[in-house]
């Protein structure tokens, strides 16, 4: 089986393509720099701006599975006057594009994978599938929007679709919030972090990775949507401590009041941080387990210890 991965020197895309390689899979990536390595057997594909126009009909010739990572995510300090709109240059119109030639040329199963943005960035009770979409922000609409998109050309087409959405993926090489988190670790830096009890599911990039290879060619992965999480949720303090477990450290932790430190969040704007550092956000991820027999194959302790071994080699 030949799988087309987009986006296969970024986080997701890397780990994704070792392991479809590793499992006997013949594999092509497309990359958007020049000096891009994959590992030994994938077969590379430069493209540079997959929001422009892109010949996509000679690349899908003979490809069974396309499996989309590429996605505009998060910006931090955004520049550009219609942000919206940006994202859904990529996230949508891009990702509409190669949907419809990959239906119009044959491929088989097209899995996209989205964010648990779509359902929203906090709660009192774990999403489901079943749920009402509450984006929270433009780039989980972006996602929304794709999805909607996705599905009706599934419904119109031969071609399956697989949505898949991970809540904070973590891992070797994590960009991000999960960044963050390992250089105040690593540091010693004190945080005022010691107090939390809030509940957050994540996912182990190697549990994402095994369960997106799950779905490939699964009869009963066919048109549906996945929330995905290791099955572990865990308190932004607990994260902490394991993260500085993992580097062998002691966690430099001070048990500040919640309430005070939102209050000064808002203050300073940083609403959204206080959010994600606070609330909860719980995600129920049975169906994937019950309907497709699916189990995580790493615990976050030993994801966790591979991520602090990588990020000492480097």
């Amino acid at each position: 089986m030949k799988i087309l991965v987009t986006g296969a020197n970024g986080f997701v895309g890397n780990a994704l393509v070792t392991q479809l390689l590793a499992d006997k899979y013949e594999v092509m990536g497309t990359v958007r720099s020049q000096v891009a390595i994959l590992p030994d057997g994938g077969q590379i594909l430069f493209i540079p701006d997959i929001a422009e126009q892109v010949d996509w009909n000679t690349i899908l010739e003979g490809i069974d599975v396309v499996i989309h990572t590429v996605a505009r995510a998060h910006v931090m300090k955004e520049r550009i006057s219609d942000p919206l709109e940006e994202f859904r240059k990529i996230n949508v119109n891009a990702t509409l594009a190669l949907a419809k030639a990959s239906a119009k040329i044959g491929v088989k199963q097209f899995i996209f994978l989205s964010s648990i943005g779509v359902n929203g960035n906090n709660n009192s009770a774990p999403f489901t599938e079943r749920d009402e979409a509450c984006p929270h922000d433009l780039y989980a609409v972006s996602k929304l929007e794709a999805e909607l998109e996705l599905q009706a050309l599934a419904a119109n087409s031969k071609m399956d679709v697989t949505i898949i959405r991970p809540p904070l993926i973590y891992g070797p090489k994590a960009p991000g919030n999960f960044s963050s988190l390992i250089h105040w670790v690593t540091k010693n830096i004190p945080l005022p972090l010691g107090a939390i009890h809030n509940l957050r599911s994540l996912v182990a990039l190697d549990n994402l990775v095994s369960f997106i290879i799950h779905c490939i060619d699964h009869p009963k992965a066919v048109n549906e949507v996945f929330l995905i999480t290791d099955g572990e949720d865990v308190s932004t303090t607990t994260l902490l401590r394991k993260v500085a477990n993992a580097f062998g450290k002691k966690p430099n932790l001070i048990p500040v009041p919640v309430g005070l430190m939102i209050f000064m969040a808002k203050l300073v704007g940083k609403g959204d941080l206080a959010t994600r550092l606070f609330g909860s956000l719980q995600v129920d991820s049975s169906k994937a387990r019950e309907l497709l027999g699916w189990k995580p194959i790493i615990t976050m302790d030993e994801q966790l210890k591979k991520t602090a071994e990588a990020y000492l080699r480097k």
